[in-house]
């Protein structure tokens, strides 16, 4: 399902998602604060799959949605436009970057994150502060919190 409306605000991008009620979550997410999702192919399941089914509930239906078959055709449709990468990797803290209205906002896979060929790729690379002991928070949180602070951000909440 895809959309084609005028966008305005950030855009949530996610790389190669492998955890089908991660995905519907954002999905849910993303609808009810009017942003748009784009997926990077391939999903590790399909949308069939009964355990997106029973999260993404009717919601599918309220989202705008672009798939993008491969990470090259999306890094290609994004040439004009700002890429940020949220990972436990980057150095800056997402509530002291300055977000723009047309940014797209890109997670990695749950199980991996991104390759390092798209790190290298993307120069805003920032990360949400948390305890040095633990690993990462899940990415349905991570999206909200970020798409959150965006939208506060550039006043469309």
């Amino acid at each position: 399902m895809t959309h084609n409306s005028t966008i305005l605000g950030p855009k949530i991008a996610l790389y190669e998602p492998d955890i089908p009620q991660n995905t519907a979550a954002i999905i849910r997410t993303c609808a009810c604060l009017g942003a748009k999702l784009e997926i990077i192919e391939p999903c590790g399941f399909l949308l069939s799959d009964k355990r997106f089914k029973r999260v993404v509930m009717d919601y599918m239906d309220h989202s705008r949605i672009e798939f993008y078959q491969s990470s090259e055709k999306f890094f290609e449709a994004k040439k004009k436009g700002r890429i940020v990468l949220m990972t436990t990797r980057g150095s800056a803290n997402y509530t002291k970057f300055k977000f723009m209205p047309d940014d797209t906002i890109l997670f990695g896979r749950e199980s991996a994150g991104v390759p390092d060929k798209v790190h290298r790729l993307i120069k805003n690379r920032l990360k949400i502060p948390m305890k040095n002991e633990l690993r990462s928070l899940n990415i349905a949180s991570s999206v909200a919190i970020v798409l959150a602070e965006s939208l506060r951000q550039i006043k469309l909440i």
